[in-house]
């Protein structure tokens, strides 16, 4: 059976921001899928140790009060979920994240500011994955289609059901679903295996990332640099 006829795990975060290196991780889930359907999950409410921005708060429903007073603390919730998708990973089962180098970049930044052990190093030096990027494989087989590519419009172009949008248990349900829908409708990508897939999706982002830099320079930003390291970004320097 192909890879997207597999149980399979979805993962995604909400959080304080849209630097991955910054922000704050707010709500977590890992859900496994069987089918298309979610079969059981693990959720995390954090107290993410700074504000909460409005703006966010906005998006995903959390106020500061709530996470205050629900929520644990960050440094645990971090080193549950790494020890989670680790697990997964440990025993041959993809993760699959919508737009991974976003949330994967988040929990390693929380790992390294609370002192805990990398996702490399509790896989003890294999390498992470596989990772299934619904975001960066999309992009690549269906390169030339117009409009958005947020996992709402992605979900629409597949015909997926989005309960609940920046609901992280909705959103990693959804990631899988549109996963599996890429497979399905590209024969090409439901052939690979999941390691080789995670190969292709690290060639798919980095040849993303020289076009839209190149892209970017033609617009003016002539020193724009677009980090072209999937599935995690370069992490930021010590004390940044």
């Amino acid at each position: 059976m192909a890879w997207h006829g597999e149980p399979l795990v979805g993962f995604d975060l909400e959080t304080t921001g849209t630097d991955p290196q910054e922000a704050r991780i707010v709500t977590a889930a890992v859900v496994h899928v069987r089918a298309g359907e979610p079969a059981d999950s693990r959720v995390w409410l954090a107290d993410p140790g700074i504000r909460i921005p409005e703006q966010a708060s906005a998006i995903h429903g959390i106020s500061n009060e709530r996470a205050a007073a629900e929520g644990r603390p960050a440094r645990e919730v971090a080193d549950e979920i790494a020890e989670e998708l680790t697990g997964h990973w440990r025993n041959g089962v993809p993760v699959v994240a919508y737009n991974a180098a976003f949330d994967l970049t988040l929990l390693t930044a929380e790992l390294r500011r609370h002192g805990l052990p990398s996702l490399s190093e509790r896989l003890e030096g294999r390498p992470i994955g596989p990772v299934l990027d619904p975001y960066t494989i999309d992009r690549a087989v269906d390169r030339y289609r117009k409009g958005k590519r947020n996992l709402e419009a992605v979900c629409a172009e597949y015909g997926v059901a989005l309960e609940a949008a920046h609901d992280a248990t909705s959103d990693a349900v959804a990631a899988v679903r549109v996963a599996r829908a890429v497979a399905e409708r590209h024969p090409s990508v439901a052939a690979l295996a999941p390691a080789e897939l995670h190969d292709r999706q690290i060639q798919w982002y980095a040849q993303w990332a020289v076009d839209f830099q190149a892209f970017l320079r033609r617009k003016g930003d002539t020193e724009a640099v677009v980090d072209a390291s999937w599935p995690m970004k370069t992490p930021a320097p010590a004390g940044a």
